[in-house]
């Protein structure tokens, strides 16, 4: 089809015939985010150095404690996208590609900057982790904040309450 033909075919509300529509990947649930992040738990058990393995359960707790709470992200959030790849995607391939090498190659030969492989993981674990957290910490603290803002409405709205100042009869 011409660009006019394409032209004409999208003011008619039809689709030009070269074109081909993607579906987009399913979004996963939450068992499956939890899941994954075992998977990644049951991978390296026995496998990998005490400092990955400890960096690993920190990822792991953080993802399993946020997956009840992504429902509170926008459709197309950030950092519930973050949450989610860093399940799925992230931390898993960071793992499997340290996993792949010789335990001897990985763990003592510098391959960047100076960094064995065993140290690049444990710098990208620790990236990981470190967002995460943040992620974390604002959706608690928002919580909080709504926890406050509800006992102040109902200060307000039916009197005396432990939030309020002595003295001033107010929050």
């Amino acid at each position: 089809m011409s660009a006019l033909g394409d032209l004409v075919a999208r003011l008619l509300g039809r689709r030009p015939r070269h074109v081909v529509v993607l579906e987009e990947d399913p979004v996963p649930t939450a068992e499956q985010i939890a899941t994954a992040v075992r998977d990644v738990e049951a991978s390296i058990e026995g496998r990998v150095p005490a400092a990955v393995t400890a960096r690993v359960h920190r990822i792991t707790g953080t993802v399993e404690d946020m997956v009840p709470r992504l429902d509170r992200f926008g459709v197309g959030d950030r950092q519930a996208y973050t949450v989610v790849a860093t399940a799925t995607s992230y931390l898993p391939e960071a793992v499997e590609g340290y996993l792949r090498l010789p335990r001897d190659f990985a763990d003592r030969r510098v391959v960047s900057r100076g960094k064995t492989s065993l140290m690049l993981l444990c710098d990208q674990l620790d990236l990981l982790a470190v967002t995460l957290e943040k992620i974390s910490d604002a959706v608690y603290r928002a919580d909080a904040q709504a926890l406050v803002a509800h006992g102040q409405f109902l200060a307000e709205k039916f009197g005396q309450s432990s939030l309020d100042v002595p003295g001033t009869g107010a929050p």
